[in-house]
């Protein structure tokens, strides 16, 4: 990656019955750190497409997405620059599967336990604990922000 390289990622917090679902990673750079699904925006990709593509390739759910809760821009614990875009989704069929080259396990996570993670159990901590408080405080921006993939 050079300098000025700046990657855009997509994740989805799923929530339901006040739990979120937590992915733990299998790849080598981040291998055993929980994260939400997420995953690289690809080249001519709409962003909300790439939001509920990443959900249905590593956990096999499909997802309507109701809700951001913004945008990061952090340098990663693999050292790179992202622009990350949130989303909440609400799970709207598929069936729990896991991609196991890519991922390796998942939970459900009670909203108001989530502390008991240590930071050193997460990928890029500080963002998902920033986007769970978020979440916890209501705080919810419409998806009419993001403006469908112009021609």
């Amino acid at each position: 990656m050079t300098q000025n390289e700046i990657v855009l990622v997509v994740s989805t917090s799923i929530i339901q019955e006040g739990k979120v679902l937590m992915i733990k990673e299998n790849k080598a750079s981040v291998k055993n750190k929980w994260n939400f699904p997420s995953g690289h925006v690809e080249k001519g990709e709409d962003i909300l497409e790439a939001a509920c593509r990443e959900v249905k390739e590593e956990t096999g759910l499909d997802v309507k997405l109701t809700h951001t809760t913004g945008i990061y821009n952090f340098i990663s614990s693999t050292d790179h620059q992202v622009i990350l875009f949130h989303f909440i989704g609400q799970i709207t069929g598929g069936f729990l599967s896991l991609q196991e080259e890519e991922i390796a396990d998942s939970k459900w996570v009670n909203l108001s336990n989530f502390k008991s993670f240590k930071d050193e159990e997460l990928r890029d901590a500080k963002v998902i604990r920033q986007i769970l408080d978020a979440v916890k405080a209501g705080k919810l921006y419409p998806l009419e922000l993001f403006h469908t993939k112009l021609s």
